[in-house]
């Protein structure tokens, strides 16, 4: 697909429903949409995903007039605006994560979610960079030059891949050949010379560090451990500055973590982004994304999901499934099997002793749940029985349910969620047990002062007997 925005074509593969959710990937430095390929069908599977060539790259024409970053940011913009109605998730890597932030940072009402991978911030690349690829990049910037630096690279593929590599790519990266020799191609696109030095120059131009506080878009940023490209100097500015981002540190990963360790890449994407959880094989179908925020809006005042942060209740509401009960309907019986948290989203769950096929003069109502608690805690954990019939309240209820494996699923796949979840877990366990044991203390209490009384009234009836 192509789109003409503000006079310039810019080519973008696209995948995944048209009407889902827009999710836009932007690709860094020297690079086309291929550089994001590893994630495309993932993301793709609940959002429709448009991976661009940037302007000058690729496919894609080149700006009318200089190129920087604040061109491109107000370019993707009106993309943005031309595609959706609604707020985009941005994944982008390397000057794409750049591009991104700047993005999220001056039109943050587009903007939902960001993940970066190996984002230039300061624009200060690696010492090796700048001593063995800058020089020839800024001769680029010449017709002349740049004429007869693409003459003779052809001759100089190898050395520049020995330079290039150990820059790029962790010492023991998984990254395949094939993806490998794909990258280097982009990488070194005839016609492209001059965009490649005029965006070289726009990341040393434009350093985030010092603004990245403004930035309130939850984001989730991927750092390769071996990164010689974007160093992880810039990752340190990451985490002192930046609020509320999740800063995760792959090893063994260089500045291409999605093509070196696709796994646990893949694995940290899908967990932030609630998709499908990869690594556990659990084919269930997704939840529509605009379901999924509605979710994570009303589990920020649950039981369950008590001090977490956006991104932690978008990924634990990615997981749940909505059920809806008309008035009086039965949602579990007695000692019937069950692994399924149900968190309460509106109406009530009544707790019966006793069943609907019970005298009802013998059923008694025990306790009722109401939006924002939680039941089924210990068949959960345990995998056990129901040990009470629960029913919809007189309003009927829907409910957020999570199965055990789901949850178990979640918490391997993002350890930090699953401690707050298991905690949060255990405090409304404990509450519910303190309830309980002080309202069966408050009724021996009264039977007591009941027989007290009784035995009390005996006592005088018999004296006044005797006075007689």
């Amino acid at each position: 697909m192509s789109y003409l925005i503000d006079g310039v074509r810019i080519y973008a593969r696209e995948e995944g429903r048209t009407n889902a959710q827009l999710a836009l990937m932007i690709h860094g430095w020297s690079s086309s949409w291929y550089a994001l390929s590893p994630l495309i069908p993932l993301v793709a599977r609940r959002y429709r995903c448009v991976a661009v060539d940037l302007p000058g790259y690729g496919s894609s024409e080149h700006l009318h007039g200089p190129t920087t970053i604040d061109r491109y940011v107000d370019l993707l913009a009106m993309l943005i605006q031309e595609l959706t109605d609604s707020p985009a998730v941005l994944i982008g890597h390397s000057m794409g994560g750049m591009i991104s932030a700047t993005l999220a940072m001056r039109y943050p009402q587009l903007v939902e979610r960001t993940v970066l991978i190996c984002p230039t911030i300061s624009g200060d690349l690696s010492t090796w960079i700048k001593l063995f690829i800058s020089p020839s990049i800024m001769l680029q910037r010449f017709r002349v030059a740049d004429s007869i630096v693409s003459a003779i690279e052809p001759y100089m593929l190898s050395v520049i891949d020995r330079l290039m590599r150990p820059a790029s790519f962790a010492a023991r990266s998984e990254i395949s050949e094939e993806a490998y020799l794909r990258l280097r191609a982009d990488a070194r696109r005839p016609g492209q010379g001059r965009v490649r030095a005029e965006t070289y120059l726009a990341m040393r131009n434009h350093d985030l560090r010092g603004k990245l506080g403004q930035i309130e878009t939850p984001s989730l940023v991927i750092w390769g451990a071996e990164d010689n490209t974007v160093p992880l100097r810039d990752a340190g500015v990451v985490a002192d500055e930046w609020r509320n981002v999740d800063l995760r540190i792959v090893p063994k990963a260089g500045h291409w973590p999605h093509f070196e360790t696709p796994d646990i890449t893949i694995k940290m994407v899908a967990s932030y982004l609630g998709l499908p959880l990869i690594t556990t094989r659990l084919e269930d179908s997704t939840s529509p994304s605009e379901v999924v925020s509605l979710a994570a809006e009303f589990l920020q005042k649950s039981d369950i999901c008590s001090g977490m942060t956006l991104a932690q209740r978008t990924r634990l509401a990615a997981q749940c499934r909505m059920r809806v009960y008309a008035p009086g309907t039965v949602i579990a019986l007695p000692n019937e099997e069950s692994s399924d948290l149900l968190i309460v989203q509106e109406g009530a769950i009544e707790i019966w002793s006793g069943t609907v096929d019970d005298d009802p003069a013998t059923q008694k109502l025990l306790s009722q749940v109401f939006p924002g608690q939680i039941t089924g805690e210990m068949s959960l954990i345990d995998g056990g029985r129901r040990s009470a019939e629960m029913r919809a309240g007189e309003h009927g209820c829907t409910l957020l349910a999570i199965t055990r494996a789901r949850m178990f699923a979640l918490a391997e796949d993002d350890p930090a969620l699953g401690n707050a979840m298991i905690w949060n877990i255990a405090s409304s366990l404990a509450l519910r047990i303190r309830l309980t044991n002080w309202q069966q203390q408050m009724m021996a209490d009264q039977m007591q002062a009941m027989q007290a009384g009784e035995s009390g009234v005996g006592s005088r009836e018999s004296g006044v007997g005797s006075q007689g």
